[in-house]
């Protein structure tokens, strides 16, 4: 299976070929869609580029000209019109009526919607989320969980093997002081109703309490060093307190529908940390400065290219990255380098993607550096974004400064979403499943319509419109193209045999046989707000068809036609969202 700027691309190359044109070895042939669509479907430059790239200062190549020579040289048979020539040499091609019909008709029976799977499929481990332990989700893990939620899905669906990793934070000097606090001010009763929220109160009060009283300081060290050393009592108080964690965590991730193949925390990698850093400074890829290990600069890289390097007042100075403090302690860096280690060992990662915001680019450029000297070659990847920001413009925090809860912002979702359902006319029990799916995909939405690296301001009214990019707007898209099924009495059997009379019908059919395109696009530069664009596009034309072609009142073939574009949609539709983590309703 292909896409259609796949064909056109291989067929393109070809042409270079046919027409005798040795195409430079730098030389990348893009087909794009178009982007006015009076011109065509799709485009590309390939003959100016490599025009340009041809030309010598004795002789110069015209760019208009080869573009002449490709059109004459390619086969599209089958597939295009003769492409057009546009200025100084760019191609414009429209896809044959046939073509668009058989790739309507094929999609009928295609489970996949017309996308491929890649030639290559590769072990992909994705690191998202990673809240920590004994303290809430808040509205700082939107992001991460839904960006890396998102792409596990999309690379499934392009064929890979996937392999989630929830790496929460359950191991750390906090320990100390929720260890004292439980065993000093833990209130059992409120444990049992609210167990995050109970040990978040018993931490404050213990920090509270090490600031005006520094042997409280003292005794939460002492506390921590017997937990490290494996003292039964910690070490028990450390277990219940992961696990009252994973409990809500499960809860959460089972509302909003996300899963996760392994919870490998810090504190599996622990026994790994000591033996890996001896390794390195036995190596030489760490040395000890002022009795840190340290990994420095090795003078291999350019020093603007180089992690362990940093420009301080015009002079490059060495900027290393601790995997062992002076007093024995290990840091993010050692336990991340030890993880990579499993991945590559026992999974056989290919490639490791680690979603994670934007501040932490400098620490994951120094361990994937790092992880290379080390002897690994498996692709790692830092996707970052940016941050969610307030109606006022600043970082999204309560009236009293804190970060606001996630389950907070999700029941909220519901609650208003459930307003705007309450009179129609549904009983309770479908009003709340229905508020449910809206409010969830609402929040799930506005972050993945956004690219990731945008700071984006979190507004209620926006995000739960039935107007514009929201997933409002698309789930009353999706119900309005089952609403033409609930007419119709029995099953409807779609027939392969489709033909187009409006121009609304072949945009729509094109629109529907570029989902392909949209799915691996997200991929290439981790952006599933491509999807998402892709998806309220498909919404449009859609409406566009609606509005210009009845369905039911037509017949015959025409009738047929119009059906499976219909179908057609509200699978594409499902599908989309369903890759964005977003669940669909039938009615709303």
């Amino acid at each position: 299976m292909r896409t259609y700027r796949q064909l056109l691309t291989e067929r393109l190359l070809a042409a270079f070929v046919t027409a005798g044109i040795t195409p430079p070895d730098d030389l990348v042939i893009e087909v794009t869609n178009a982007s006015d669509p009076r011109f065509g479907d799709y485009q590309s430059n390939a003959a100016m580029t490599a025009a340009k790239l041809l030309s010598t200062k004795e002789q110069k190549v015209n760019p208009r000209a080869m573009a002449t020579q490709l059109v004459e040289a390619m086969d599209l048979t089958g597939l295009c019109e003769k492409p057009e020539i546009a200025g100084p040499g760019f191609l414009n091609f429209r896809l044959t009526k046939e073509a668009l019909q058989g790739a309507l008709s094929s999609l009928i029976t295609d489970e996949r919607l017309g996308v491929p799977a890649v030639d290559a499929a590769k072990t992909i481990v994705v690191d998202f989320s990673a809240p920590n332990v004994a303290k809430p989700m808040h509205v700082g893990h939107i992001r991460s969980t839904f960006i890396g939620d998102s792409l596990a899905r999309i690379a499934r669906l392009a064929g890979h093997n996937v392999i989630t990793d929830n790496h929460v934070g359950d191991w750390g000097t906090q320990f100390g002081m929720i260890i004292h606090g439980w065993k000093t001010r833990l209130n059992h009763d409120a444990l049992k109703q609210d167990p995050i929220h109970e040990l978040v109160r018993v931490y404050r009060e213990i920090n509270a309490a090490t600031k005006a009283d520094e042997s409280v300081l003292e005794t939460c060290k002492t506390e921590l060093v017997k937990l490290q050393q494996g003292d039964a009592e910690n070490l028990a108080i450390w277990k219940e307190c992961v696990k009252l964690t994973l409990d809500q965590l499960h809860d959460i991730y089972g509302r909003l529908g996300i899963q996760f193949d392994h919870y490998l925390g810090e504190s599996y990698y622990n026994d790994a940390l000591a033996p890996l850093v001896e390794d390195m400074l036995t190596k030489g890829q760490a040395r000890i400065s002022e009795g840190a290990a340290c990994v420095f600069s090795n003078g291999m890289k350019k020093p603007e290219e180089d992690p362990f390097l940093i420009n301080r007042d015009g002079q490059w100075t060495p900027a290393p990255c601790i995997v062992r403090k002076s007093d024995g302690g290990f840091l993010y860096a050692t336990t991340d380098l030890a993880t990579i280690d499993h991945r590559v060992i026992e999974w056989k990662a290919d490639e490791i993607w680690y979603v994670v915001g934007a501040p932490q680019q400098l620490h994951f450029r120094q361990v994937f550096e790092a992880a290379h000297r080390r002897g690994h070659s498996t692709r790692m990847v830092h996707i970052a974004f940016g941050s969610i920001l307030g109606p006022d413009g600043k970082m999204f925090k309560t009236r009293s400064g804190e970060s606001v809860g996630l389950l907070e912002v999700i029941d909220e979702a519901i609650e208003r979403a459930r307003a705007v359902v309450e009179e129609r006319e549904f009983s309770d029990e479908e009003k709340a499943k229905i508020a449910s799916v809206i409010g969830i995909a609402a929040v799930k939405y506005a972050e993945l319509s956004q690219h990731r690296m945008t700071d984006y301001k979190f507004a209620w009214e926006k995000m739960l419109s039935f107007q514009g990019n929201t997933a409002p707007y698309l789930l009353n898209a999706y119900v309005r193209t089952r609403a033409i099924f609930r007419k119709l009495d029995g099953e409807v059997k779609l027939e392969p045999e489709v033909s187009f009379t409006e121009d609304a019908e072949r945009q729509l059919a094109l629109k529907l046989a570029q989902f392909g395109e949209a799915a691996h696009d997200v991929l290439e530069d981790f952006r599933p707000n491509l999807l998402a664009q892709y998806l309220y596009e498909l919404a449009g034309y859609y409406h566009t068809f609606y509005e210009a072609c009845p369905v039911l009142r037509s017949e015959g073939v025409t009738r047929n036609t119009r059906l499976v574009l219909a179908d057609t949609t509200s699978r594409v539709l499902k599908s989309g969202l369903g890759l964005l983590g977003i669940e669909t309703t039938d009615r709303m």
